[in-house]
């Protein structure tokens, strides 16, 4: 009965054209949305038409999908396409769900039908939607993470209100949906490639590992330029290998002890934690990165460790046993040097318990910054251009944003993810290309969610602790690797006493107890929090303007005042395309006919 029900639903689906559908080829971003595979998302972006065209390949159709967009990856308040069917006729319509998870045909139907078509391994369903539609119950499609929802239909429905959102089959993909379309620059002839892989390494049946294989260039390996690097993902593994880094190690060592195996075991060597540079990172959904023309990441020669680090984060929900991999990072680097070196430098917060968020709050900023007085000592006068960036927080971050400030004006915004997931990091190339002159302010701010946290959350290098960082690439490299802050601590040293005085002694002031037991001891009423939303946005602050070697530049970096910004950059206003027209708050009915194979 089961696959009877199928066939009919196959035959009578109908497609009602509103578009003409993109060629297969015009889907240069692919990924899979489930652990199985059995559902496959290709896109493309159309900045001139401000639209996303979505192919989504169905391997095993039985008698619907949902797909959309959420806030965080939530089945409620969810922006959404569905395909379904009451096992006799078959209905494609944009709808949404409310607070609990009912779902409601939109009156505004902005996901448009542009086709469908059977092909031997499986259904494809084509459709557009606008960036930005200002329809309320829309997601709008942003610049920075997106998390997408899927929930499979395995039963036959009779309306869309009867889908019963807690019983599906479903999951989250996080993705960057509206990719910068850069040129591709001309590659040299004297290209070559080496592949960092993990040694067929047996993924952990367990859902989350973090895999840490150490390689080693080869002794004598002069200086070169990488200029692209791309993933090498071992076949049938695509919808485990969540994202994957390659780190240099400290030069400052002889060398590192080989190791493969979980990168929180206790049996890897603790000198590995020296293996910080960033050599490349890709996550899922990316594609190859490209240097610029002018520049590349230089490895290899004096000064430089032979010694790497790979990382993989195998993603590994259904618990898959003696899957082999063999995935990693394929770079392509030359002899021939480029003009610039780039180079990586560190913006946002130092990693510092100083820095802290109060338990229970769903929305609190921290912001560190890159002053002017650093940059006017440390950028050559040419100033340099950030190309890339990376963004990164532990697992209260939510939001994070780096703007650039000139004269106390706000200039542009350098990377800003408004959807942030710290299960979601990723080099991204920038749509253009920033210029960061002497005496220019690079201000970093990041927004925090604690609502699941009883005591307070300080800043440091502990997965429950805090981070702040903007990692931006750029040219050419100066000696400025770190440009960051912290809260000057003799200001906090007041807010503790000012909170004790207000508590009845209950916080101990004693030397002997640490930043952290303090916060941990504070009861966090509303007085003590608005206190310290305060301090950080008053206080003076300690500068971290650091070279390469961790020391600073010469100056007086500490109780230095916050920068001031006169003017602020305005709010973007969403674009309404045009309106269609009046349209029906119903699905569209749906027909195949004969199914056209490719």
């Amino acid at each position: 009965m089961y696959f009877t029900m199928v066939a009919v639903f196959l035959v009578i689906l109908v497609v009602a054209l509103q578009g003409s559908a993109p060629r297969e080829s015009d889907f240069p971003y692919k990924v899979p949305l489930d652990p199985q595979g059995l559902l496959e998302l290709s896109w493309n972006v159309s900045y001139p038409e401000q639209a996303v065209h979505f192919q989504l390949l169905i391997r095993e159709l039985q008698f619907g999908i949902l797909f959309g967009m959420s806030d965080r990856g939530e089945f409620e308040n969810a922006d959404l396409a569905v395909l379904w069917s009451d096992g006799h006729n078959s209905y494609f319509g944009d709808a949404w769900s409310d607070a609990k998870g009912q779902l409601h045909m939109d009156s505004q139907q902005d996901y448009q039908l542009l086709g469908a078509r059977r092909a031997p391994e499986g259904l494809y369903l084509l459709f557009r939607r606008a960036f930005s539609t200002c329809d309320p119950k829309d997601y709008l499609i942003e610049d920075g993470t997106v998390h997408l929802i899927y929930g499979i239909l395995e039963e036959p429905v009779h309306s869309l209100q009867a889908i019963n959102i807690s019983a599906l089959h479903g999951g989250l993909q996080r993705v960057q949906l509206l990719k910068p379309n850069v040129s591709i620059p001309e590659l040299p002839s004297d290209m070559k490639t080496m592949e960092i892989t993990a040694p067929n390494v047996v993924i952990p049946s367990q859902e989350t590992t973090y895999w840490c294989y150490m390689a080693e260039l080869p002794a004598g390996f002069p200086k070169h330029h990488i200029i692209m690097y791309e993933p090498v993902v071992t076949a049938g593994n695509e919808a485990l290998v969540h994202h994957m880094e390659v780190f240099q190690c400290a030069a400052e060592f002889d060398s590192f002890p080989h190791y493969n195996g979980p990168c929180d075991s206790k049996m890897k060597p603790d000198r590995l934690n020296y293996c910080r540079h960033v050599l490349a990172a890709w996550a899922m959904g990316a594609q190859a990165f490209y240097y610029p023309e002018e520049a590349g990441l230089a490895f290899g020669g004096p000064g430089s460790s032979r010694y790497l680090r790979l990382e993989i984060h195998y993603h590994n929900p259904l618990v898959f046993k003696g899957r082999r991999d063999s995935s990693g990072i394929r770079l392509y680097y030359t002899a021939t040097l480029r003009p610039y070196d780039a180079g990586i430098m560190e913006l946002g917060l130092v990693y510092t318990p100083v820095m802290a968020i109060p338990p229970g709050e769903d929305n609190f900023i921290l912001t560190g910054y890159c002053t002017d007085k650093c940059t006017q000592l440390a950028l050559p006068s040419a100033g340099i251009r950030i190309f890339a960036s990376q963004l990164h927080t532990h697992l209260a971050g939510r939001k994070v944003v780096t703007v650039l400030s000139r004269d106390g004006r706000e200039q542009q915004v350098v990377n800003a993810d408004g959807h942030y997931s710290p299960h979601f990091q990723e080099i991204r190339m920038l749509k253009e290309v920033v210029a960061v002159f002497p005496g220019d302010e690079l201000i970093t701010t990041c927004t925090y969610n604690t609502e699941d946290r009883s005591r307070a959350t300080v800043g440091g290098f502990g997965i429950l602790e805090e981070m702040c960082v903007n990692y931006v690439h750029y040219y050419p490299q100066t000696q400025l690797e770190l440009c960051k802050s912290a809260v000057d601590p003799g200001y906090l040293h007041r807010y503790f006493n000012l909170v004790n005085r207000f508590n009845d002694e209950e916080i101990c002031m004693c030397p002997q107890v640490s930043v952290p037991q303090q916060f941990y001891s504070i009861p966090w009423n509303t007085f003590n929090r608005d206190v310290l939303k305060s301090l950080y946005g008053f206080a003076p602050i300690s500068m971290h303007c650091n070279k390469s070697s961790a020391v600073r530049f010469p100056g007086e970096w500490e109780k230095q005042p916050l920068p001031s910004i006169t003017e602020r950059l305005p709010e973007p206003v969403p674009h309404c395309p045009p309106a269609p027209g009046p349209q029906p708050a119903a699905p569209v009915p749906l027909n195949l006919g004969q199914l056209r194979r490719v």
